[in-house]
């Protein structure tokens, strides 16, 4: 999934609303249940502010105002987006969200410690967790996508960046955050032959089992595929252009044209697979698959970390440095080819940056960076990919910016990205504000407020 920048409207509601929904369980027992907002033909429950409210303490953040003005808010301008979403026919399915679902929930697991905790912090199977965080995505994908419609495809020229802080005193003029620029070299760990051996085994067992009449594909994939999103369509993806799919999966789906026969195993970057065709509709296919991982070994991990920390020792030994290294031994096809260099991206801006902030890392590529020098190469550590498996990777810190008030011409990208941001801010303010006045909106009396940030929600 690519990374998005509308932070003024979806992040607060999204990081609320992808954790607040795990914190259904946590409802305190004293909360009586009622409907506070309606907008549109979509009501907004005094339990989701209260869950809203509850999860943000627990996570630590701050909320900028009186919760029960800012929460209600944020939901109603959620909905909007989703309204208008639904009306513009924006699709997201389970498919779309299932790499970024996996990630998110495979980093929930590695920080509480297992599985079992998290079921027991949140009160909730896995089943249940996976369920609420793919809903909250699947929102927050189409509100997304709305805001992207709404903006356009709109680049920021450098004229207009520097009219926008010609006239501002040089001490009014934004702080950059601190930020670093990294490179990574990832190895995926070695899975034993025999787990291999016995993941292609299970699927050709699956195509036999399918192909003698046995049972369908269907259930085969709601019972073992390790997709769990298209898992639950009894493996069926949707119709999908060849660029929507993965090269190696894609050749195979638009190969096939027998709906009474099954694939051979296909290897992606997700896994192993086997795909059945169903139909086509002019350039898109739509097929089922089964998607099998191999399990990997703590055994295989060890000696996955001691082999980059080899690699890492000869670097620092000056035998090769780490961009060669890279070239001839990253799996991380989105660095391998870029000498390493992780690149940041801002689709908001269409801008792309080899800087990050801390927190704009994976968390576990942040945590070895942040006790790092310049030039340093790290020790070798483990991390959830984007595609949710484990992988060993080391990084070298190529450089760090300390924190400090922008300069017009050395910082001129971080101040584009400013501008740009400021603009779509303006033009979804406008749309919201223009959208209030078409749109059916009910709040109890004692829920209107006069410090809501847009005022047309009291007519």
């Amino acid at each position: 999934m690519k990374k998005r920048s509308y932070r003024r409207f979806v992040v607060s509601a999204l990081a609320l609303s992808l954790f607040g929904g795990l914190a259904q369980a946590q409802k305190p027992n004293n909360i009586i249940d009622e409907v506070i907002w309606v907008v549109g033909d979509e009501p907004i429950l005094k339990s989701e502010v209260e869950i809203q409210r509850i999860s943000a303490e627990m996570q630590g953040q701050r909320i900028d105002g009186d919760p029960y003005t800012v929460i209600p808010e944020q939901l109603a301008i959620q909905k909007l987006f989703l309204h208008q979403a639904s009306i513009d026919s924006i699709i997201v399915t389970e498919a779309d969200v299932m790499s970024d679902a996996n990630y998110r929930i495979n980093t929930l697991v590695e920080r509480i410690g297992s599985e079992e905790k998290l079921e027991e912090y949140w009160n909730m199977s896995m089943k249940e967790i996976r369920r609420q965080v793919i809903t909250n995505l699947i929102e927050a994908n189409k509100v997304q996508q709305e805001q992207e419609k709404i903006i356009g495809d709109k680049k920021i020229s450098p004229a207009e960046v520097r009219r926008y802080f010609k006239n501002m005193p040089k001490d009014s003029l934004p702080y950059i955050q601190p930020q670093v620029e990294v490179e990574i070299l990832t190895q995926a760990p070695r899975v034993e032959p025999a787990e291999l051996e016995k993941v292609k085994q299970d699927l050709l067992d699956y195509a036999k089992r399918v192909n003698d009449g046995e049972t369908s594909f269907a259930a085969l994939a709601r019972l073992y595929s390790q997709d769990e999103g298209s898992a639950r369509q009894g493996g069926e993806l949707g119709f999908r252009g060849r660029g929507e799919l993965v090269p190696e999966f894609s050749n195979v789906a638009f190969s096939l044209t027998d709906p009474n026969t099954v694939s051979k195993i296909v290897q992606t970057e997700y896994g192993f697979h086997i795909i059945q065709f169903i139909s086509r509709k002019g350039d898109k296919v739509n097929v089922r698959h089964i998607l099998r991982r191999p399990d990997v070994s703590d055994d295989a991990l060890i000696k996955g970390t001691a082999r980059l920390d080899s690699i890492a020792a000869d670097i620092r030994d000056k035998k090769f440095t780490f961009e060669e290294a890279v070239l001839a031994l990253s799996d991380d096809k989105d660095t391998r080819n870029n000498n390493g260099l992780m690149v940041n991206s801002d689709p908001s801006s269409m801008t792309q940056t080899s800087r990050f902030e801390m927190k704009d890392l994976p968390q576990e590529v942040a945590k070895v960076v942040d006790k790092m020098q310049v030039g340093e190469v790290s020790k070798a550590f483990t991390m959830i990919n984007r595609n949710g498996q484990v992988t060993c990777a080391i990084v070298l810190l190529k450089n760090r910016i300390e924190g400090h008030q922008a300069d017009i011409t050395a910082d001129f990208q971080a101040l584009t990205e400013i501008v740009s941001a400021k603009k779509n801010e303006e033009k979804l303010d406008e749309w919201i504000r223009n959208k209030q006045k078409t749109t059916y909106i009910s709040i109890k009396d004692e829920w209107k407020k006069k410090d809501f940030k847009y005022p047309g929600w009291i007519k």
